[in-house]
Order: C-alpha cells, then sequence, then structure tokens
C-alpha cells in the first residue's frame, strides 16, 4: 500500500475529499496515512484527528529559513514511510531541492485551468479574482505533478467549470471546489498512487 501525505494550511476541504474518497474505496492503491500543516490552526488538523491520520505541525516562521523548515518535513515523511505527497491548499512553495527528491511523486491541485492564472503569486482567491477581472467565461481546476516551477509541472488531469454572469471571486472558489477540486484531486491521487504501486512491486 503506497502511503500518502497530504500538505494543508488552511481549511483542508480537499483533505476532507480525499479523507471521503478513500472511505467510498475510491482510493485503493493508496493509503491517507500523515498530515503536515504550515499552520498549527489549521481547520484541516482537526479533519485528520476526526479520520485518525497523524497529524504533524511544521510552521514556517519557526523555522531558520527554507532548509531548515523542508528539513523538518522531510524528518516527518521518514518517520512515517511516505511515498507520495499530495499538495492540498498548502501555501508554502517547496525548493527546487526538495521537489527534485520526490520526481512524479508529489501531485498538487490548482483551481484555474493551467496554464491560465498560474505560477508565482496565483493562489486561494487571487486566482479566482484574476478569472473575474479578466473576462473568462470558463474556469476550473487542474490536478499536475509538483516540480521545480510553481504549477510548472506536466498536467494529470483538469475539469472545467463554467463561470456565472453574477459570481463573485467566493462563489466561484466554492464552484470550482464542488465541480472540480473535490472530484479531480481523488482520481489523480489513485492514479499516481496506483503508478507508485505498481513501481514498488517491480522493485521487490
Amino acid at each position: 500500500m503506497v502511503r500518502i501525505a497530504v500538505f494543508v494550511s488552511g481549511g483542508g476541504t480537499n483533505l476532507q475529499a480525499l479523507i471521503d474518497a478513500e472511505k467510498r474505496g475510491e482510493i485503493k492503491s493508496g493509503k491517507l496515512s500523515l498530515v503536515i500543516s504550515s499552520r498549527q490552526d489549521a481547520y484541516a488538523l482537526t479533519r485528520a484527528e476526526k479520520a485518525g491520520i497523524p497529524s504533524v505541525v511544521v510552521a514556517r516562521k519557526d523555522c531558520a529559513g527554507q532548509e531548515e523548515f523542508e528539513e523538518k518535513i522531510l524528518e516527518a515523511l521518514s518517520a512515517h514511510a511516505i511515498d507520495m505527497i499530495v499538495l492540498a491548499g498548502f501555501m508554502s512553495i517547496l525548493s527546487p531541492a526538495f521537489t527534485a527528491r520526490f520526481p512524479k511523486r508529489i501531485i498538487n491541485v490548482h483551481p484555474a485551468l493551467i496554464p491560465s492564472f498560474c505560477g508565482q503569486g496565483f493562489y486561494g482567491l487571487k486566482v479566482h479574482e484574476a478569472a473575474l477581472a479578466y473576462g473568462v467565461k470558463v474556469t476550473g481546476a487542474t490536478v499536475h505533478y509538483v516540480n521545480e516551477i510553481p504549477d510548472g509541472g506536466e498536467i494529470l488531469l483538469q475539469k472545467a467549470v463554467e463561470i456565472l454572469p453574477d459570481d463573485t471571486p467566493q462563489t466561484l472558489q466554492k464552484r470550482v471546489m464542488e465541480e472540480a477540486e473535490w472530484i479531480l484531486l481523488p482520481k489523480a491521487t489513485e492514479m499516481v498512487a496506483a503508478g507508485i504501486g505498481k513501481e514498488k512491486d517491480g522493485h521487490l
């Protein structure tokens, strides 16, 4: 069984989608084995506790720099024998040195159709504000592999979501989550976990 860590920073709605999908048997090649939060007060930690998933807080502000921050994360991953990482609303950029350790083993969900409204500075509500300001009629979500370029890794899955005339960034964010993110992320997690599982079997 591929052991999965989910990285979070806030409410954890995408984490909840993964927990629910695992309960429904949709994630069968992997097991949610650890939640790492960059914030002590993230509600995602409560979700992890309710689901019986061990969690660790590694706060960037408590570390001397990026190196120490990532060192602490790596220690937690190692302690829980993690094979795969899912970024689910994780608000810290990981360094190229970190992502290089996990080629095609880190995935992220982004609330737009990459290559639109992505890269440095595009996160959370800012993505939806940009889509509305630009006047696009369709947005959506993308799940992609994580590499050294923010939102630059190979695309795994995408789903389009229509923009309505009276949308606000908040209503659009909610619809993109419900209609795209919560559907795509568990699917992509299973896809990647299944691939890692086959790879692990081949190495036995």
